[in-house]
C-alpha cells in the first residue's frame, strides 16, 4: 500500500491554494514586505482569537520564547521552571540568554507540569515558569496561575502544539503573564516558512517585545532597548496565517475526530492519551507502549509512519552537560522510552485513518 505519511504538507497546501494564492498576491500587490498592514491585522485578529490583550509577531517560536524571557528581564544567573521531555526549544531559548534550566518531573496522565511538580523545584533564583502544552493537550493551568501569582514568578505559556484549544474556557495564550507560539509549517496553524507569535496581557510588556524583535528601536535608528535582535514576522507570512486563521477551529475538530477513532482501538499493550475536551487539540497523537519498537515496525510493515516526540530528556541533551545537574526525572524518562506518534492531520482520507486503527488491532508484540 501507499506509505500513510505522518503529516502531508502538500496536501494541506493543495487543498487550500485558491486562499494562498489570493494572499500571497495581496502582499506582492501592496510592494510592503515587512513590519506591515497584513501583521498588525494578523497579530489583532490572533489576539482577539486567543482572547489575549496584544500579539507580537515575530520570526519563529523559539525567537518567541527569547524575547519573552528578554521582556521579563531573565537573564545570566536567572532560572527558569520547565519540562524536560519538549524537544529542547525552550532550553535553546535559555542557553540563548545564559539563563539556567531546571527541570520539573511531568504528570504520568497528560505528560505536561503541574503546580505541584514546579513548586517542587522553585528556587530564590527562579525567575520564570515555561508551561509546555505538549502535543496539544493544555495543562491544568489555574493551579499554575494560582502559584505565579503567590511567589511573583513569570508564568510563560509554550503553545507551540497548541493552537485553539481552551481550558476551562479559556484559550492557550491567555493563562500565562504571556505565551509563545510557532506557525511552523506542521503547527496546527502553520505558515509557509516560520513564524511565531507572542501573546501577552500588559501592554508594557508587550511593547518591549515589540523593540526586542527589532534592533531595540524606539523609532527607526534609534535603539533603547536590549540585548535586541532582529526577528520579525514577515507580510507574506502574516497574510497566510490571516487567511488560515478562520479555518483553525474546523481544522482541530477533524484532529480530535480522528484522534478519538484511534483511542476506540482496544489493545493490552497500547496507552492512548485522553482526547477528551477542548482541551486537547490533537497536535500530535501519541500513543505509549512498552513495546513500542515492535509497534513501530508493525506500522511501518503496513507502510505507516511514525515517530517519537521526543526521543531524548533535554535534561539528557550532550550541549547541556556540565551546565545543568544530573536530574531524577521517572515520569518523564518512561514516557520518553514509551511513547510514539501516530499520524493525526485534517487531510487524512477516511480509508487512512481506518487502515491506522486495524493496524493497531492488528499489532501482536
Amino acid at each position: 500500500m501507499d506509505k500513510i505519511a505522518l503529516n502531508d504538507l502538500r496536501r494541506h497546501a493543495t487543498a487550500h491554494r485558491e486562499l494562498l494564492d489570493e494572499a500571497i498576491s495581496r502582499v506582492l500587490a501592496r510592494g510592503w514586505f515587512i513590519l506591515g498592514p497584513e501583521l498588525e491585522a494578523f497579530e489583532s485578529e490572533f489576539a482577539a482569537y486567543c482572547g489575549a490583550q496584544h500579539a507580537v509577531g515575530v520570526a519563529n517560536g523559539t525567537d518567541a520564547i527569547e524575547l519573552t524571557l528578554r521582556a521579563f528581564n531573565v537573564g545570566a544567573g536567572c532560572e527558569v521552571v520547565l519540562a524536560a521531555n519538549a524537544g529542547m526549544y525552550s532550553a535553546t531559548a535559555l542557553s540563548a540568554i545564559g539563563a539556567l534550566p531546571v527541570f520539573a518531573d511531568v504528570a504520568d496522565d497528560h505528560m505536561v507540569l503541574t503546580a505541584e511538580s514546579v513548586e517542587n523545584v522553585l528556587t530564590s533564583r527562579t525567575r520564570a515558569i515555561i508551561v509546555t502544552h505538549l502535543y496539544g493537550r493544555m495543562a491544568d493551568m489555574q493551579p499554575l496561575r494560582t502559584l505565579a501569582d503567590k511567589t511573583g514568578i513569570a508564568l510563560i505559556e509554550d503553545c507551540a502544539q497548541a493552537h485553539g484549544a481552551r481550558h476551562k474556557g479559556r484559550r492557550a495564550g491567555a493563562w500565562g503573564d504571556a505565551a509563545s507560539f510557532s506557525f511552523y509549517p506542521t503547527k496546527n496553524l502553520g505558515a509557509l516558512g516560520d513564524a511565531g507569535m507572542v501573546t501577552c496581557a500588559g501592554a508594557e510588556l508587550a511593547q518591549r517585545v515589540r523593540r526586542l524583535r527589532q534592533y531595540g528601536w524606539e523609532r527607526k535608528y534609534v535603539a533603547v532597548d536590549g540585548p535586541a535582535r532582529n526577528s520579525r514576522l514577515d507580510e507574506m507570512q502574516a497574510a497566510v496565517l490571516r487567511s488560515k486563521l478562520p479555518l483553525l477551529d474546523g481544522w482541530n475538530a477533524r484532529r480530535r475526530n480522528i484522534a478519538s477513532r484511534y483511542a476506540k482501538v482496544v489493545h493490552p499493550a497500547l496507552r492512548h492519551p485522553d482526547v477528551s475536551g477542548e482541551d486537547y487539540v490533537a497536535h500530535l497523537y501519541v500513543v505509549r507502549s512498552p513495546d513500542r519498537d515492535s509497534l513501530r515496525d508493525h506500522l511501518a510493515t503496513r507502510g505507516i509512519a511514525s515517530e517519537v516526540h521526543y526521543p531524548l530528556l533535554d535534561s539528557q541533551q550532550p550541549v547541556l552537560r556540565g551546565v545543568v545537574a544530573p536530574t531524577s526525572l521517572p515520569v518523564s524518562q518512561k514516557a520518553t522510552d514509551t511513547i510514539l506518534s501516530l499520524p493525526c492531520y485534517p487531510e487524512l482520507e477516511e480509508f487512512e485513518v481506518e487502515s491506522v486503527c486495524r493496524a493497531l488491532a492488528e499489532w501482536a508484540p
